[in-house]
Parts: C-alpha cells; structure tokens; sequence
C-alpha cells in the first residue's frame, strides 16, 4: 500500500524530495519527460540519475508518464517514428527497472469550463459543464478523427508497443478521457470514455502490460458505480496505479473537489481496493487550487497526502 507524487523532470531536486519524504510519499512519478526523447534520445542516464536522487530521500522512482503523442493517435506521416521513439523509452525504463508508463489517447485533450461557484474557502474547482461548453462547442480541425479510426490507431500501436513493455517489464496504463463523454468532442471521437471500450482495448492486445491507469475521478464522471469498476478493472489485475481523486456531480456537470468532500465515499472506496487484492500505489492526480496559489500550493498536496495515508492505515493495516 504505497502513495505516489509527481514532479516534472526538471524540478525533482533534493528540496521537493525532501518535502514528498516529509508527508509521506513512498513512489516518484516523472510526470513532464524531457521534449527530445520524442524525437528518439535516449535518456537511460537522465532516468538513472533521477532513480539514484530518489533513493537518496527514501523513494523509488516507479513511473513516467508520457502524453500527448498526437503523431501516434491521429496517424501522421512521422508515426513509426514516435513509436520506435516510444520503444526505445521502454527499453531504457527496462534497463534502470521503472516498471510503470501512464498514458493517454485522447488527441483533443481535455474539456474544462470556469470554475463557478467557488469551493471551500475560496478554492478554485476544475469545473465541466457539457450545456455551458455547447453554447460555444470548441472544433478543432487538426484533431478531427472518427472512432473507427482511433481504434484503428490505438490497436497498431500497441500491437507494436506492448511486447516491448513486456519484454522489458513495463506495465502500460491507460488514463480515461476528461471528461469521459463517448461522443466526439471539439471533432475528436473519444475512446478510453467507458468501462466496456477499455475491455474492447484490453481484448486488442492482451498482455498484463496492457492495462488501466484507474482514474477514480474520471470513473466516477462516467456516471457508473465506482466500487463496482474497481471489482470490474481491478478483478481482470487491470489497474496499475489509481488517481485517488473526488468529485461532485455527473457526467456531464461536475466539479473536481478536496479528496473529503465530495459524492464519492472513499473510505468505501479504499475498502474495495483491499477486496480485490489491490495494494497500490494511490496517489492525488491534483486537487483543487488554493486562493493564494503561491503560498499554498504544496499545501493542497501534503492533505490529499495525508488523507490518502490515514484510509490506508484504516484499511489495509
């Protein structure tokens, strides 16, 4: 039962460290991986030299997460390119043993409206509300692609992808779409936006390192029971590492609130991750902004932290 925490490349230094050991964190998650290793560089010692800082604080580097490679999901001419460059990440993550990638396939990105009305205290809550985006649908044609097509581009990628993360003992997890709507959006069809599409992703290639990053946020704006979908995901060994995150409302208006206070019981929650033999790592994804983002922003970190360690000693111990 671990607790993970993530940093770009460029700011895991001895003080952020320092501070993660402090509240708690077990595993590092390198969530913003340097721009050339798209282009096919190999970082091997970047990654060593990262897992050597952590274990100086008492972490491990457990994962990276690389996303965004819209060369890969909407077919471009360069895209055997990105996916030798992506095979190549594999291999160096095998040779330095960081056994975990997150990723997503959503080209489109995300969907956020303003943040109204204010949270607890003033916070600022990422907010979605489908009816107020639609009075202003965003397109963008670039990103344009039918489901049919997706589909197509995520099984010839990962019928490259996955035996090399096999081979090199990297489990690949798959981050739902933000929200998870399955209907186009700004153009873009959305794949990863239910439980039953991710089985039909699993079934493409299976393999254990064909798996779920299990957004438990993300899970519950599908609007479906979440301790159902961890039986469900974490029944088939699918989840490699849960984004331990609340919100408020529906599929299609919620808002992101503090890990205590919205809809979703955690405690029942972790309680489920248990039943299926799930023993982590958890960790926060984000959480809401504080007023004064300068002086507080770690602040919202250490509690999502903090709350994540009490239900894990509640529960698992």
């Amino acid at each position: 039962m671990y607790i993970q925490e993530q940093l770009p490349w460029d700011q895991i230094n001895d003080d952020t460290l320092s501070f993660f050991k402090a509240i708690g964190v077990d595993y590092l998650t390198v969530n913003g991986i340097p721009a050339d290793v798209r282009q096919g560089r190999d970082r091997t010692e970047l990654w060593r030299d990262v897992k050597t800082l952590a274990e100086s604080h008492g972490l491990k580097l457990t994962n990276l997460a690389a996303t965004g490679w819209d060369e890969i999901s909407l077919a471009l001419d360069d895209r055997d390119e990105k996916i030798d460059a992506w095979c190549r990440l594999l291999r160096s993550m095998g040779e330095v043993g960081v056994p975990t990638l997150g990723y997503n396939f959503k080209p489109a990105g995300n969907f956020r409206t303003e943040s109204v009305p204010p949270g607890r205290g003033g916070a600022r809550y990422s907010t979605f509300d489908y009816e107020k985006m639609m009075e202003d649908p965003p397109y963008y044609p670039d990103k344009a692609i039918s489901e049919e097509k997706i589909l197509e581009n995520i099984q010839y990628f990962l019928e490259r992808v996955i035996p090399v993360a096999e081979e090199n003992g990297v489990r690949m997890a798959l981050h739902p779409d933000d929200p998870p709507i399955p209907e186009p959006l700004a153009g873009a069809a959305r794949i990863v936006s239910t439980l039953e599409q991710y089985h039909h992703i699993f079934d493409m290639v299976p393999s254990r390192s064909n798996a779920m990053l299990f957004c438990q946020g993300c899970v519950a704006e599908m609007g479906v029971n979440v301790c159902d979908a961890i039986r469900d995901i974490g029944g088939r060994d699918k989840i490699v590492y849960v984004h331990f995150r609340n919100i408020r409302g529906g599929p299609r208006s919620f808002q992101e609130v503090f890990v205590d206070e919205g809809d979703q019981d955690m405690y029942e929650a972790m309680q489920t991750y248990k039943e299926v033999g799930f023993e982590g790592p958890f960790m926060m994804d984000h959480t809401p902004g504080f007023p004064n983002t300068d002086s507080t922003f770690w602040a919202g970190r250490a509690f999502a932290v903090g709350y994540m360690r009490a239900l894990i000693q509640a529960v698992y111990r």
